[in-house]
Parts: structure tokens; C-alpha cells; sequence
């Protein structure tokens, strides 16, 4: 695989955490590692690259890597003209992330939101972010047969990759199924009667299992908010993945309420896909 794994350094703990996780996937998909600084002055640029050169050449030794720096806003940077890339890496944090509470870094989130391609924000204890579980949570969500295959398709990719198990969640509630409306969307209630929601699930893994014969992928259906149910699968996982469709007006995803609670509070790192 040629794409590079683009990471984002500004020089913070976060981001420096951001850099092993991304060293360690190139690693696992044999990708070359981007590192990518937007400097705010001409001082700070060549040590903010060296340290985080060497924090990846220490902790992933063989990767491939190059550096960059830019003198513009982190998330332009960051967003801007990086088509064919693997994924974009980032810290929960910034240096300039200093909110009280602030449990995601405004960089962050707003990569999540505007990039084209999957984003990966690094958060999470040490032992979610070193792959000690063994499973890549994907969730899965009511649209129609293959409608979730990219994000379900990246997480067989990173399932593979680290040669561990992948658990496919899909959360319903049955009582917002059989509500009138207009306290439900209309879709849902209409879904739910044509298609069971284990055959929801099983709609989404089809072709992915095509593409990835002999993987190992666990089911789980539950009745009740998809938030709860993939904070909890999560904190038995090394890796959240999730779908974010494009917006039709302007450029970038439609992050959702679910997608803005965990990139927030999921205990691991977490990758935001956008839909097909």
C-alpha cells in the first residue's frame, strides 16, 4: 500500500501520542508516515518536527517517513490537498486546548468534520491506544444494504491488519419504531418493519465478508441508544470505527450527535469514515 498515514504534530503530549499510534498502524499497513506541523512561528517548526520524528522512529523502528511544515491554521492544513491518503491522524488535544473540560480539542473535531477521507483522533489510556484488546468495534447503523460499507469495509481493513477480532454493532430502539410521529424520523419505524435489525447487521457485513474470507466477526444487536451501546462495546476495544455521510451543500461530514458524543467520550481511538 503506497497512501500515506498523515499525522498532525503541534508539539503536545496528545499529539505526540497521535504519533506512536500512527507509526505503529503504518507500520501495519506497510504505509509510509506523514508527519504534518503548522507552524505558528519560524522558531518552534524544526523542533516540533525533530521531536516527533524521533518519537516515531523509537516506537514503530522501520517506518517510513517524511516531515512537513506549513504556515497556516492547523485545520487547513490538515484537510487541504491530502487526496489519496490513508487516513488522517490527531491528537484528543492540542497545545492550544486549555477549555476547562475540554474533552475534545477544537482541532480535532473540526478535522473530523471537514476531511474528506477517514480521520483518526488518538484518544483514549495507554492500553487502548496500544492494541492490547484485540477488537476493532465498527457500528453499523438502519440505512438501506450498503450504505454503511465504507466504514464497515475500514474496520475488516484495520481488523486484518492487526490480526485480531472485529465486533459489528447495530443499536435500534423498538419503542422508537412503533411511535407516531412525529417524535421519530419516519424512516425508522418504516426500516424496522421491512427489515428485522439482525438483518440490518447482516445486510452491512456481506461484501465485506466477501472481500475479507475467514475474518473473525462477532454480532450485536441492542435495544436501546447506539451511544451507549458502542461506549460500552468500546471499552473492550483497541479501535471505534463509525460512518459520517457527506453534506450536500458544503464540504465536509455531517458528524451527527452520536459521532460528536463519542469522538468526546470513547475510551480508545476512534475513526471517523465518511459514507460512500
Amino acid at each position: 500500500m503506497t497512501e500515506p498515514l498523515v499525522v498532525g504534530v503541534d508539539g503536545s503530549e496528545a499529539s505526540l501520542q497521535a504519533v506512536d499510534w500512527a507509526a505503529a498502524e503504518a507500520l501495519r499497513h506497510d504505509a509510509p508516515l506523514h508527519l504534518l506541523h503548522a507552524a505558528a512561528g519560524e522558531h518552534a517548526a524544526s523542533d516540533v518536527i525533530r521531536t516527533a520524528s524521533e518519537r516515531a522512529a523509537a516506537s514503530a523502528p522501520g517506518v517510513r517517513l517524511s516531515s512537513e511544515v506549513v504556515h497556516e491554521d492547523a485545520v487547513t492544513a490538515l484537510t487541504g490537498g491530502h487526496g489519496g491518503v490513508l487516513a488522517l491522524v490527531v491528537g484528543a488535544r492540542g497545545l492550544g486546548d486549555d477549555l476547562p473540560g475540554m474533552l475534545l480539542g477544537s482541532v480535532g473535531l473540526a478535522v473530523a468534520a471537514r476531511a474528506d477521507c477517514p480521520v483518526v483522533v488518538v484518544r483514549g489510556s495507554a492500553e487502548h491506544r496500544a492494541g492490547r484488546y484485540g477488537c476493532v468495534v465498527v457500528g453499523v447503523g438502519e440505512a438501506e444494504d450498503g450504505d454503511s460499507d465504507s466504514a464497515v469495509r475500514f474496520a475488516f481493513r484495520e481488523a486484518r491488519a492487526r490480526g485480531c477480532r472485529l465486533l459489528a454493532v447495530h443499536a435500534w430502539n423498538p419503542r422508537l419504531a412503533g411511535a407516531p410521529a412525529p417524535e421519530v424520523p419516519p424512516w425508522y419505524a418504516m426500516e424496522a418493519h421491512r427489515r428485522p435489525p439482525a438483518q440490518v447487521l447482516e445486510d452491512a457485513l456481506r461484501r465485506p465478508l466477501e472481500q475479507y474470507p475467514g475474518q473473525e466477526v462477532s454480532r450485536l444487536v441492542v435495544d436501546g441508544p447506539a451511544r451507549r451501546a458502542l461506549l460500552e462495546a468500546a471499552a473492550q476495544a483497541d479501535l471505534l470505527v463509525v460512518g459520517a455521510h457527506r453534506r450536500t451543500s458544503l464540504p465536509g461530514l455531517q458528524l451527527g450527535l452520536i459521532n460528536h458524543a463519542l469522538l468526546h467520550h470513547a475510551p480508545c481511538p476512534v475513526a471517523v469514515v465518511p459514507q460512500e
